[in-house]
C-alpha cells in the first residue's frame, strides 16, 4: 500500500516500507528503548528485531483523508519509566515521520512487548 501526496505538478507516491523503516529508526534512537519487537504468531514468544528488520515492529494503517496510524512493539530498557519513554517515543516518531514525509500523523500507538535487563 503506498501513501500519496498530491501536488501541482503531479502525485507522489511512498511505499508504507519506508514510512515504516522511518518510524522504527526514529523509535530506536530514543533513551530506554532496548530495540523493536516482532511477536511469533505461532507461539506467541516477542524477539528482539536486528537493525536490518525494524520496520516489522511497525504497523501503519492509512485514514481516509490520507493521516497516518502508527503502532509500534518496541522492547524497553529495564529501570526506566515506561510512561515517559513512550510519551517522548510518540513525540518523536510523529516528529520524523511528518518532517520526512511530509504526511500528517493522525496517532502514534505504543505497545511494549517486553523489558530487557
Amino acid at each position: 500500500m503506498h501513501s500519496k501526496i498530491s501536488t501541482d505538478l503531479g502525485t507522489i507516491g511512498i511505499d508504507n516500507e519506508v514510512i515504516a523503516r522511518i518510524a522504527g529508526t526514529a523509535a530506536t534512537e530514543c533513551y530506554g528503548i532496548v530495540g523493536m519487537a516482532a511477536r511469533s504468531m505461532r507461539d506467541g514468544l516477542v524477539g528482539l528485531l536486528k537493525k536490518e528488520s525494524l520496520s516489522k515492529g511497525v504497523r501503519l494503517q492509512t485514514h481516509e483523508n490520507g493521516d497516518l496510524i502508527i503502532d509500534l512493539h518496541i522492547i524497553v530498557e529495564y529501570g526506566t519509566n515506561i510512561t515517559a519513554i513512550a510519551q517522548t517515543l510518540m513525540d518523536n516518531v510523529r516528529y520524523q515521520v511528518e518532517q520526512t514525509v511530509g504526511l500528517t500523523v493522525r496517532e502514534v500507538n505504543v505497545f511494549i512487548e517486553g523489558v530487557r535487563v
